[in-house]
């Protein structure tokens, strides 16, 4: 009999407060429920100040690194520009014998060079 008033006290000690069918409202809990809210609506607010400036940040970012790109773009460019020139004038220096021998001259010149340069190093 005493087990039986023992697990009668547990039992409504452990479910003091809860109605059939659901939890019972008071003003109280309403308060707190009302309260948590307006932390977790704080708490949002924040993060979405954070990731706005975030954004912000980010597309800053995005925007210098196109910059740059674009530049590296038109230096691209102008590379290609100054090595197709180049090319020209090798394809002028191999079509004419003269200028064939000429420009053999010139590499064993310096090949001679750079052998006599290492070796005295």
């Amino acid at each position: 009999m005493q087990e039986t008033r023992e697990y009668r006290r547990n039992r409504t000690a452990l479910f003091d407060g809860i109605e059939e069918g659901g939890i019972r409202a008071t003003s109280y809990s309403h308060e707190i429920d009302e309260q948590d809210n307006e932390r977790a609506l704080e708490g949002l607010q924040d993060r979405v100040v954070l990731l706005k400036r975030l954004s912000g940040d980010i597309n800053e970012e995005v925007d210098s690194h196109n910059r740059v790109l674009d530049r590296m773009g038109n230096d691209m460019d102008s590379s290609r520009g100054i090595l197709s020139g180049t090319m020209d004038r090798f394809k002028m220096v191999f079509e004419t014998k003269s200028s064939r021998r000429m420009f053999t001259l010139v590499t064993t010149f310096v090949v001679v060079f750079l052998v006599v340069y290492y070796l005295t190093k």
